[in-house]
């Protein structure tokens, strides 16, 4: 027996019920303030809801909706069939350790399997990440972060 193949519209269409339901769940947000939030209206998000398209839909549209609700464009291209939008010159397979490690992440914020709750706290944890203060290699516990008395 061969595989099914699934339409793009069936598949993106799938994508965005799960970002739906995820901010539904964690932030509250009616399809109203989704659409608000990130930029698409809510007529476009019920075509996509509906897979009611014979063009794609704008990647800017997509970006801005997957941008405002956390989630990885790439996760979307792929719902959509197209080609992830990685890193130029380098073959798959070949990620350093961190762009590994960050795919993981992605890959979990991406997975309708995930629990909303444990995609909370991945977010959370990288926006700590993102904001804390840097501290440099030889520079004492509370050398550089205050300025120094004359």
């Amino acid at each position: 027996m061969g595989s099914v193949q699934v339409s793009p519209q069936s598949a993106f269409a799938r994508f965005v019920r799960r970002a739906i339901d995820d901010a539904r769940e964690t932030r509250g947000w009616t399809v109203t303030d989704l659409a608000h939030h990130t930029g698409v209206g809510r007529s476009t998000v019920f075509r996509w809801l509906a897979g009611d398209w014979q063009d794609y839909p704008e990647l800017a549209k997509v970006r801005g909706f997957c941008a405002a609700l956390d989630l990885p464009v790439t996760a979307a291209f792929r719902a959509l069939g197209l080609p992830d939008a990685g890193p130029v010159g380098r073959r798959r397979g070949e990620d350093t350790p961190v762009e590994a490690d960050v795919r993981v992440i992605l890959e979990r914020l991406a997975d309708p399997g995930i629990p909303a709750e444990e995609k909370h706290h991945i977010r959370d944890l990288l926006r700590y990440l993102a904001h804390r203060p840097v501290r440099r290699a030889g520079v004492g516990r509370d050398e550089g972060l205050t300025p120094r008395s004359a």
